[in-house]
């Protein structure tokens, strides 16, 4: 089949085009051309060691931001609390970088830089925090969190701690719960002042004026855009993704995508001459009020509240069967504001595919729980389905399941999972007795799981409230507009449109999120002429900005076209 799916989006910058350059020798060039001093900060994960062998020659003094910070007996006596004993779940660390810098040790660092200054000497300051050290000509080299996390798996450490041999879901519980929030406000707090930005993510860094990316961004939530869409394999992954998204044959299988998490996923800024990729959180920190109308953004801050992620059980296997954390319960247990409701929505199926969702009537708690535990114990295995509904699921399906809802995906499906965002709250129940990937039994966590099971979500209840609960908004010769989810306890609205000619879309100044469910391709266009045409193909993932207004979808391929559209429901504003 003839592959179409984009998986290197990206966002065409104007006016920029002289801005950009690409190479060690231009980033050294920018370097030695720049005013002393030179402050070169980093986020966590950027080869600081690769950035200084480049460019360190020609300056007289050089110090090592990492000389700040308070010693690692002591970060690990602060952090300990939010690091926690558990393999995946941290707290969040809701402070900031200052609370982790040694103060005699900054004073030191910034009597250093000044004397060398005041003696004429060429000053380099480098390495995480280093804007904290001197004002000076700012480069800051920034990473993606997907490259983050696979530099873990390499064996790199996380910054505040020596643990470079620590299991990879450990060292990214520590990135999420502690690392990256700090050094995403220290990046925030710096954005506006950086005169060079550098993505480090390959071996070949490529740079942009701040103007340049400052610009970039700006013109961005004007408009819809993509976000660069990373695939990962799993032990239940399937082979859907490898023909419809034109990925690696030879791979055993994909399981997961993120194709629309700007948490997770990075933004490739095109400026003509060149690309560089830029996590996504830069435009979710810089620009939150027009990325997601004023509503939004009063209710979650700088967060992006919506995740669009395949999960790919075609020739596969059952996902791990699962529930995730109450409102209350995740704010009190891990820190977080809001929690991970979410639903499935089949984008394809083949015969015979299900999904586990809901209790069976009358199932005795403290009876299952003792069958999870002993299955769990190696013992007998557990019988999912003498107490879990076993739903048959077929294409364009929807399951909605509010938090706390048991349920699990299975074997043979596509689904489009459409969710709220914070992270990866799932507390796995049973997941088949198999190992991962890694060799090692995946993380169960039968304490969390039992004090947020509701167990008066039984068949009947589970069948009206959650089993494709769509009902037609209004139709036309032309076009159908459904609602398709989710449930009233999720803050997430739903709607479904069948066209064979185009739908015309007002998101009322609230952030709109659509992936191509059917059909071959589409432009989105603007009836005021607010942005460019953009194309789309089928089963890629776009952001509407609330900024970018009303939408048109237009059918360019030769079938009729689906859409779903996902966006916050929120009242209405005077």
């Amino acid at each position: 089949m003839e592959v179409k799916y984009d998986k290197f989006p990206a966002i065409r910058v104007k006016g920029h085009e002289n801005d950009y350059a690409a190479g060690w020798q231009a980033l050294a060039d920018s370097v030695s051309n720049a005013a002393s001093p030179v402050v070169f900060d980093l986020y966590p994960g950027a080869s600081q060691e690769a950035v200084q062998d480049h460019i360190a020659n020609g300056f007289d003094v050089v110090i090592d931001a990492c000389d700040i910070y308070k010693d690692k007996d002591i970060l690990e006596q602060i952090l300990a609390h939010h690091v926690t004993e558990d393999r995946i779940f941290g707290t969040v660390f809701y402070g900031v970088l200052q609370d982790l810098i040694d103060e005699k040790k900054l004073a030191e660092a910034k009597e250093k830089a000044a004397l060398a200054e005041a003696e004429g000497r060429r000053v380099l300051v480098i390495g995480p925090g280093a804007s904290k050290i001197i004002d000076g000509t700012l480069f800051y080299g920034d990473m993606a969190r997907w490259e983050v996390q696979l530099r873990y798996r390499r064996g790199m450490p996380n910054f505040f701690f020596d643990n470079p041999k620590e299991d990879p879901l450990r060292k990214i519980k520590r990135g999420f719960f502690i690392e990256w929030r700090v050094f995403d406000k220290h990046k925030k707090e710096s954005f506006e002042n950086v005169d060079w930005f550098v993505d480090l993510n390959e071996d070949t860094p490529k740079l942009a004026t701040g103007d340049a990316v400052r610009d970039g961004l700006a013109q961005a939530v004007k408009g819809p855009f993509r976000t660069k869409p990373y695939f990962d394999p799993g032990v239940w992954g399937g082979q859907w993704m490898k023909d419809v998204c034109g990925l690696d044959k030879n791979e055993k299988n994909f399981a997961w995508s993120f194709d629309g998490v700007p948490e997770e996923n990075a933004i490739l800024l095109d400026f003509g001459s060149g690309k560089m990729e830029l996590p996504a959180m830069d435009l979710v920190l810089t620009h939150p009020k027009e990325l997601l109308g004023p509503q939004v953004y009063s209710r979650f801050g700088a967060e992006f509240p919506i995740r669009f992620d395949f999960l790919d059980t075609m020739g596969g296997q059952n996902l791990s069967l699962q529930v995730h954390p109450l409102t209350e319960y995740i704010h009190r247990t891990f820190g977080m504001a809001y929690t991970q409701d979410e639903s499935y929505y089949i984008l394809d199926a083949k015969e015979g595919a299900h999904v586990y969702l809901g209790l069976k009537e009358g199932v005795d708690p403290e009876e299952m729980m003792a069958a999870l535990e002993e299955a769990n114990a190696g013992g007998r295995p557990f019988d999912a389905e003498k107490y879990v509904n076993k739903i048959p699921a077929k294409k364009h399906d929807h399951f909605l399941i509010p938090a706390g809802t048991i349920h699990c995906s299975g074997a043979d499906s596509m689904v489009l999972e459409v969710s709220a965002t914070p992270y990866c709250f799932t507390f796995k129940l049973w997941d088949w007795g198999r190992l991962g990937l890694d060799g090692l039994p995946r993380p169960v966590h039968l304490d969390h799981g039992r004090k947020n099971i509701q167990w008066d979500r039984q068949t009947s209840w589970v069948m009206d409230n959650l089993v494709n609960n769509i009902w037609t908004i209004s139709e036309t010769e032309t076009v159908k507009e459904e609602h398709t989810g989710l449930h009233e306890l999720e803050f997430i609205e739903t709607r479904r449109y069948w066209t064979d000619t185009e739908v015309e879309i007002d998101p009322e100044n609230n952030v709109n999120m659509c992936n191509l469910i059917e059909g071959d391709e589409a432009v989105i266009e603007s009836p005021e002429g607010t942005f460019e045409p953009f194309p789309i193909h089928y089963a890629e993932t776009f952001v509407i900005p609330a900024d970018a207004g009303r939408y048109v979808i237009r059918n360019t391929g030769s079938r009729p076209i689906g859409v779903l559209r996902a966006y916050v429901r929120t009242p209405k504003a005077d």
